[in-house]
């Protein structure tokens, strides 16, 4: 399937902007759901230890309660030196495994060995291509889906939505494949692979490239605005 073949059914992004609206109260409060916008060239200026921090933080709230991770990061700065990639990466496979059992943290060796994983993969990812932030800052948003790819590829448990809620916390415009989401593409006949393959994300892509083009909204407004038109989220105009 491709954006040529469903052109005819593809509804058009002005349509699901309106049902947004009716579902939300209207423009002015569907606007003021949604977040201000990133801009790209601020990824550039963060340090290599900012993007381990956030992609160990979201690692860790993958499948567990947010607010108790929220709660335990200063800890993990603290216990993680700041997630210095180069500091990290010289840790030893005791001092893991001892902080893998500290009760101040969240008890979990998989998800802090991800903290080595990934520092390596910054560190390196970093030197090859003159800082980490320039490397996620020049990704083009019309193949993020290719990010996402790259980071479950190259990284530790950095696939699913754990990578794109990662990359949206830092600020790269990127849209999520949730539930609502996933919802409205299938029940649309927008997808013929699973979202979990390069094809499906590549048909994805495709789409909200298409939507980007008419509306002008970011990547992630696109998402938001579908999620807000579909689903259970529906608010009564006030």
């Amino acid at each position: 399937m491709t954006l040529s073949s469903i052109g005819n059914t593809l509804e058009a992004f002005s349509t699901i902007y309106a049902r947004a609206c009716e579902r939300k109260g209207g423009p002015v409060a569907l606007a003021q759901l949604l977040p201000a916008s990133p801009i790209q060239s601020d990824l550039a200026l963060l340090s290599d230890a900012e993007y381990l921090s956030a992609f160990s933080r979201q690692v860790f709230k993958s499948g567990f309660v947010w607010r108790v991770v929220t709660h335990k990061w200063p800890q993990y700065e603290q216990a993680f030196f700041g997630f210095e990639p180069f500091k990290v990466a010289m840790m030893s496979p005791d001092q893991l495994a001892e902080r893998a059992r500290d009760p101040a943290l969240i008890r979990h060796q998989k998800k802090t060995q991800a903290i080595y994983d990934n520092a390596i993969m910054v560190m390196e990812t970093s030197a090859q291509r003159g800082g980490f932030g320039q490397f996620i800052s020049e990704w083009p948003s019309e193949d993020i889906t290719g990010l996402w790819l790259w980071l479950k590829q190259h990284g530790t448990r950095l696939g699913g939505n754990t990578g794109p809620y990662a990359l949206r916390a830092l600020g790269k415009d990127t849209f999520l494949a949730t539930r609502d989401v996933l919802g409205y593409f299938q029940a649309h006949g927008l997808l013929d692979a699973a979202i979990t393959s390069k094809k499906g994300l590549s048909q994805m892509q495709a789409v909200f490239n298409e939507w980007q083009q008419q509306s002008g909204y970011s990547l992630a407004h696109l998402s938001m605005i579908v999620a807000m038109s579909v689903g259970d989220n529906y608010l009564a105009a006030q």
